[in-house]
């Protein structure tokens, strides 16, 4: 545990110098705005979706206007995201719940956020993180892939991959740490063919399959 300890140090060092600053690639106003996006961007890319809410928070940027759109309205609103069915079931009840029991806020806390329809620790972690500024490691795929490639968990478990990292991993350092990953992801450590050769992690990375 110490050693990777030392060694995550190490990551996070690396990290932070080539990616200084790091925020969310989706593109939102308020906190419930997020909440839309993030659900939205299930098996799908953040520039596609911030294509699809660009049109659709101009129209409808509150729980309670979502919860007066017709659901098949919806559907074809969010239909470029793909799964369009499910997911604008998911944000039509996240909304009416919202409206019902808070108000019309989005929670602050990661237990209220996951009891909302369509709302896992994936999409409460980032969101309380990006909006609210409350820390949360959000294992997405590219956290998945790098944290078991660094050696840091050997879980495919997205909440067994969140508790291995936040044992080394500072608390404050949880949201960044996330993003820093996803970041690196994009550039470097690819699901195929990774940039190896290139990768500022190569020295502190003992995946036995590096694309030398």
């Amino acid at each position: 545990m110490l050693e990777d300890k030392v060694r995550a140090g190490k990551v996070r060092k690396r990290l932070r110098l080539t990616y200084p600053e790091v925020t969310t690639q989706l593109h939102y106003r308020t906190s419930f705005e997020l909440l839309v996006a993030t659900i939205l961007s299930a098996q799908c890319t953040d520039k596609q979706v911030n294509s699809v809410t660009r049109g659709l928070f101009k129209k409808f940027n509150a729980p309670k206007d979502f919860t007066k759109i017709p659901l098949e309205s919806l559907e074809q609103l969010v239909r470029a995201t793909g799964f369009f069915r499910n997911k604008a079931k998911n944000i039509k009840a996240c909304a009416q719940a919202l409206v019902e029991k808070y108000h019309g806020k989005v929670p602050e806390t990661l237990e209220e956020l996951v009891l909302l329809p369509g709302v896992g620790r994936k999409t409460a972690n980032l969101v309380l993180g990006a909006a609210f500024g409350i820390p949360g490691i959000v294992v997405d795929t590219h956290v998945i892939r790098i944290s078991k490639r660094l050696g840091f968990t050997e879980s495919k478990d997205p909440a067994k991959i969140e508790r291995d990292l936040m044992k080394i991993i500072p608390k404050m350092a949880w949201s960044d740490f996330s993003l820093h990953l996803v970041y690196f992801g994009r550039e470097f450590c690819t699901a195929r063919k990774p940039r190896c050769k290139m990768c500022p992690l190569i020295k502190l990375c003992p995946w036995p399959d590096k694309n030398l």
